[in-house]
């Protein structure tokens, strides 16, 4: 869910410079070192198979949905074992995100609304109604047609603070 908050926000906390290096992901590892530490969010951009934000507890690689693996020891140098990482060895960026507590806190809100709401989102049924009763889903306008309200109508408002222009 972080990642998909961070691309709404066109923000990914992360410096806007940074040199670009060879990194090998074999096995699930990844090496060269890039300098994460405990509870630190980070970004993989430059690879063909593994872009994306992932999470990094105690030396273990958690993706966005939180799950992990243990970390992974290769010739003497501890490496990072990572859930879901596909082996490749590519020109990129890892860089740590600077991700603010209470955008974290946020997160975890959104993800609590999506969850105990996926079954009226993913509904195709906007009214019904039966033996006397009748059933109207809430609608927005936020895609251009009369579609259920998202996580990004009901939470827009609060994560304007850290939405960055496209360009």
């Amino acid at each position: 869910m972080l990642q998909e908050i961070m691309e709404y926000l066109h923000n990914y906390f992360v410096p806007i410079s940074a040199k670009e290096v060879t990194y090998t992901i074999s096995g699930g590892a990844i090496s060269p070192s890039f300098g994460a530490e405990d509870g630190d969010r980070f970004l993989i951009c430059g690879s063909r198979r593994n872009d994306g934000v992932y999470t990094w507890h105690d030396g273990v690689i958690g993706n966005d949905d939180d799950e992990t693996v243990p970390p992974a020891v290769q010739g003497g140098q501890e490496t990072i074992k990572a859930a879901g990482l596909r082996d490749e060895t590519f020109a990129g960026t890892i860089r740590v995100c600077s991700v603010p507590p209470a955008l974290l806190t946020l997160s975890g809100e959104i993800k609590t609304w999506v969850a105990s709401n996926s079954e009226v989102l993913s509904s195709p049924m906007e009214s019904e109604s039966f033996n006397g009763y009748s059933y109207k889903l809430k609608t927005g306008n936020s895609a251009g047609g009369n579609t259920p309200l998202s996580w990004r109508d009901i939470y827009g408002k609060q994560l304007e603070r850290w939405r960055k222009p496209y360009i």
